[in-house]
């Protein structure tokens, strides 16, 4: 909604999808708080602060398609950082006003956690712990 009544060009949370599902070049950007991105985000993105990202946190090419998102339509944080990658001089731009929850609403995907990270090993204590069958009564 702040994307549209900013005059600024969103993209719907399908549409992304579809984008992303075919391997278009597109970077996603989630500016919401890191706890939010870690917890949920599109499969994908990259975390920067609104506020305090440059040109060479985005790609080089100018030209290049950016795609921002924050919680939900009436957050502002995304359409903000769109109007600051434009006046960095990024050409292809755009909101996904419907943010993460416009995301979780329509069932996409999502990843959490931090990037590369994996499930922690057993303990050792669970790995050495002895195995027992359930007693059966005489």
């Amino acid at each position: 909604m702040m994307a549209w009544l900013m005059g600024l060009t969103s993209i719907s949370p399908p549409d992304l999808q579809q984008c992303l599902a075919r391997h278009d070049a597109i970077l996603v950007v989630d500016v919401n708080a890191r706890a939010s991105w870690l917890a949920s985000r599109v499969p994908g993105a990259v975390h920067l602060d609104p506020l305090a990202f440059e040109a060479r946190d985005l790609p080089a090419d100018r030209r290049a398609p950016l795609v921002f998102y924050c919680s939900n339509p009436f957050c502002r944080k995304a359409p903000s950082a769109e109007r600051r990658a434009r006046q960095m001089g990024f050409t292809d731009v755009r909101v996904m006003s419907a943010g993460i929850a416009g995301w979780l609403d329509a069932g996409l995907p999502t990843e959490s956690g931090a990037p590369g990270s994996a499930a922690p090993p057993p303990s050792p204590s669970v790995l050495s712990a002895p195995r027992t069958s359930p007693s059966r009564p005489s």
